[in-house]
């Protein structure tokens, strides 16, 4: 592949990524409103038409790593493994 082969997909990438944050922010607008509206109504669930939309409280439980390693720090390095990845990037 040739660097301006190279270069016309990198700016299609690179336009393609923007559209798709402009859509995911548009996305986001959208689910703000309809929870804006749920909260309006004091609703966890709302139908409209085939719909049903739901903004529920979830408890859950998380391990505190930090607070776990100030304390336990020794036993942390113990169970701390590493690993390898890769990660793809443009400047």
């Amino acid at each position: 592949m040739s660097t301006i082969e190279l270069k016309t997909i990198i700016d299609t990438l690179k336009e393609w990524e923007a559209i798709a944050a402009e859509a995911n922010a548009e996305v986001e607008a959208l689910k703000d409103r309809i929870k804006d509206e749920m909260n309006r109504r004091g609703v966890e669930e709302i139908e409209a038409s085939q719909h049903i939309a739901r903004f529920t409280t979830v408890l859950s439980n998380r391990f505190d790593t930090t607070a776990f390693k100030r304390e336990h720090g020794e036993m942390y390095k113990m169970y701390t493994k590493q690993t390898t990845s890769r990660r793809f990037s443009i400047a």
